[in-house]
This record gives structure tokens, C-alpha cells and sequence, in this order.
């Protein structure tokens, strides 16, 4: 590495070799999946151990002016939270790509998986579902790491049942401010375990993380409705919350049809394109068309049939639009795997996640989905909109969400051209 202006420390030779301030480094450390921040490193680290990772934050830890280190898993936060503006970025592909790092590691007797934080959510399902096993609690899109959404929160789905994806580890290894890695769990330096969990990476760099495991469904069977009154679909999605029972589904969200921000191929993929024209004559009649999907888990090929009479009870007690209902049966990794790992370097995603109280939810259909989403014409991409436990989620954690037992997540997935994503 040559001199650099920013970093007012010198470093240790065997770090300093590793650094790269080559223009390619610095610009893809200078972006990220939103597209909308840019923010230029003075270097890039490509570790080749997790003691490098040491070397350099302990570096900075005794420098007089401390310069910032930021960590980029795969590159998916989208307002520029992996970057370090005239700092340094540590990109923790190097860890994946050169098989350096901790790895995925199966205890199929003691029902866990280390995983190394640089590992892609993907390649943990691919690793565990090899042997039979699974984590409960995942995330829509699998091509995250381990340490990124550890650091969030990590949410879909499953989370009414078994909690986010932070409230399903056991223990984790850390690279403190100091630059010492600590590991911790709920018996061994707690308030650091805690803390680190949804703790954006202000307090460490998750380096390892033991996570729970279950044994892999065989099948899903999948089913999706149509609501056209707002009051029905949170009323049917909140009798499945509260059950909070696997027995009814394993797998619970919500979202929204609209006119222009819907694909196409999102309905088609799922309902019959012959029926695509009666579903946009329902949005074109009610402006916005809630959608209920949950789906059922099953281990043994012959009860299909008993799984799809309990979907069918089930449904035959909401207040769907009647003959809006489909389903299907996939494999268990074919549904995990539904959202494919597809970028475009010419497009930003201004995405917006929030966590609404469900004392408010109606008043925020009708202030936002309705009064602003919906008569200014501005969505580009898929809304979603489901409840969640607040009891499954671990209050000591550094994740804060809604005072209400039964809170809802909201996320508009917009995409949007380079100049117009405001």
C-alpha cells in the first residue's frame, strides 16, 4: 500500500501488503446494493485470516486519530453502511472465496452449525439440508452473509414462529473495538453477546456464529390469497400470529398488488396467466389488492393429501376474495431459494424497512399505502406488510422494536433508474 493521507497511523508490514488502494478496490468498496451512497475508502482490506481483521482494527484502536473500519459481507446494505468513508473497508469475500475463514461446520448430534461470519446464508442451507438439518428462522433472499444479517436482525416468514434469525444463536466469536476476539454467548460475556446481536456493528465484527438447527422439511406446500379489504387480511394474518403454532403454518407474510409496482411475473409465476386478467381487473377496481401467503412444512411424501385438507380448513375460514386462492407443492430448498440472486449494477433500491405497532397499522394503510403509495403512483418494486411476535423476540438483544405484542414489518422494495431513485 503507499502512503495514504487518511490513514495517519502507520501499519504493520504484514497488514500493509494485504491493503489495496487500486482504483477497481476502491470503487467497489465505494458502492453498494442500494446504489445511492458513494463513499470512497482510503484502502481495502482482503484478509487472508481473521487475525488480519485483529491487526488492523487493534491498529486503529492505538492511533492517536483512530481512522474507521467498516465490514462488507456481499455488498447488500443499501444506504452506504458498509462503507468507510477515507477508512477502511474490509471486504470479507476474501475469507469466503479463499476458503480462509471459519467455514460451515454441521454438530448434526448436537443440532448446530458454526458458521464464519463472511458465509453466504445460501451456502448454510446448501451445507445443512446435505445432512438433513436446517436453521428455523431465514431471510427472503439467501445471498447475505452470516454476519450482515446477524448484525440487522434477520427476518421473514418464519419469524412469527421461531423469532428472527438473532434469537436462534447460541454462541458467537468477536473482534472487539480493540481488536481482541472474545467469544460469548448468554452464559459467557453476555453483555457483549447481546449487544453484538442486531447491533448494527457498532460494538464487533462477528467472526463466527454457532447457530440452532432442526431437521430439514422434505416438502412445502405453498398457497397465496387475495384480499381486497384491508380489515380482513390483518384480521386472518393475526389468527395465525397469535396461534403462533406450526401445526396451522410454518411460514407467514403479507404484501401488496398494485398497478404499476406488482411484475407481472410475480402473479404469473404463481397463479395461472389466464387468471391474470381478472386479478388486475380487482386491482384496477380496489387500487391496492393485500396478499396472504403462508405456507406448510411436511417430512413424509404420503401426506400430501392430509396437508392440503388442513390448508384448505384454513382458508375456508378466512375472508379471501373467493376463487382468488392457489397453491402448489415444492421442495423445501426450491421455496427457501424463491428470490434469485439477480443485480443490476444500473439501477438503485432505495428500500425502506420499518416496524409499525399494531395498534397503528390501519391508520398507516390509509395515511401511506393509501394516501401517498397509492394516489402519487410511486411504486416500483414489491411491498410487503406482516406481523410478528413481540415474545419470540429476545428483549436483551440490541434490536428494538414496537412495545406491543403484535407488532408488523413493512418493506417497499423499490428500484428505480440512477437519476430518479428520489
Amino acid at each position: 500500500m503507499g502512503k495514504s493521507n487518511a490513514l495517519t497511523c502507520p501499519l504493520p508490514p504484514e497488514l500493509a501488503t494485504k491493503l489495496h488502494v487500486d482504483p477497481v478496490a476502491i470503487d467497489s468498496a465505494s458502492t453498494d446494493y442500494g446504489n445511492i451512497v458513494h463513499s470512497k475508502p482510503a484502502a481495502v482490506l482482503y484478509p487472508s485470516s481473521i487475525e488480519d481483521i485483529q491487526i488492523l482494527v487493534n491498529s486503529s484502536y492505538n492511533c492517536p486519530i483512530p481512522f474507521g473500519i467498516s465490514v462488507r459481507g456481499n455488498g447488500h446494505s443499501v444506504n452506504g453502511q458498509d462503507m468507510a468513508r477515507d477508512g477502511v473497508v474490509v471486504d470479507m469475500k476474501s475469507l469466503r472465496e479463499d476458503k480462509n475463514g471459519i467455514k460451515i461446520r454441521v454438530s448434526k448430534n448436537h443440532l448446530f452449525a458454526d458458521v464464519g461470519g463472511e458465509q453466504l446464508w445460501i451456502d448454510v442451507l446448501h451445507t445443512t439440508a446435505a445432512q438433513g438439518l436446517s436453521p428455523v428462522s431465514w431471510t427472503d433472499f439467501l445471498y447475505l452473509t452470516v454476519g450482515g444479517t446477524l448484525s440487522n436482525a434477520g427476518i421473514s416468514g418464519q419469524t412469527f414462529l421461531h423469532g428472527p434469525q438473532i434469537s436462534n444463536v447460541y454462541e458467537l466469536d468477536v473482534i472487539t473495538g480493540k481488536g481482541e476476539l472474545v467469544t460469548c454467548s448468554k452464559r459467557n460475556n453476555s453483555d457483549l453477546f447481546d449487544a453484538v446481536l442486531g447491533g448494527l456493528g457498532q460494538f464487533g465484527i462477528i467472526t463466527r456464529a454457532r447457530i440452532a438447527l432442526r431437521s430439514a422439511p422434505t416438502k412445502v406446500r405453498w398457497s397465496r390469497a387475495f384480499y381486497s379489504n384491508f380489515s380482513d387480511f390483518i384480521r386472518d394474518q393475526e389468527r395465525i400470529v397469535r396461534g403462533g403454532q406450526r401445526d396451522v403454518a410454518n411460514y407467514l407474510e403479507g404484501s401488496l398488488v398494485l398497478d404499476n409496482g406488482t411484475p407481472t411475473e410475480w402473479i404469473t409465476s404463481f397463479f395461472h396467466p389466464t387468471q391474470l386478467p381478472q386479478i388486475m381487473s380487482l386491482v384496477k377496481t380496489y387500487g391496492i389488492i393485500y396478499c396472504l401467503e403462508l405456507t406448510k412444512y411436511y417430512f413424509i411424501e404420503d401426506i400430501e393429501r392430509e396437508i392440503d385438507q388442513d390448508l384448505q380448513q384454513v382458508f375456508k375460514d378466512f375472508s379471501h376474495v373467493p376463487g382468488f386462492i392457489d397453491a402448489k407443492f415444492v421442495s423445501y430448498q426450491e421455496f427457501l431459494t424463491r428470490v434469485p440472486n439477480a443485480e443490476n449494477e444500473s439501477q438503485t433500491h432505495p428500500w425502506q424497512n420499518l416496524f409499525i405497532p399494531q395498534s397503528r397499522i390501519s391508520d398507516f394503510n390509509v395515511g401511506v399505502l393509501r394516501d401517498i403509495v397509492l394516489k402519487r403512483n410511486i411504486t416500483t418494486g414489491p411491498v410487503l406488510l406482516y406481523p410478528l411476535n413481540r415474545h419470540k423476540w429476545d428483549a436483551e438483544l440490541s434490536a428494538v422494536i414496537p412495545d406491543e405484542d403484535i407488532f408488523y414489518t413493512t418493506s417497499f422494495l423499490h428500484t428505480s433508474g440512477i437519476d430518479n431513485w428520489q
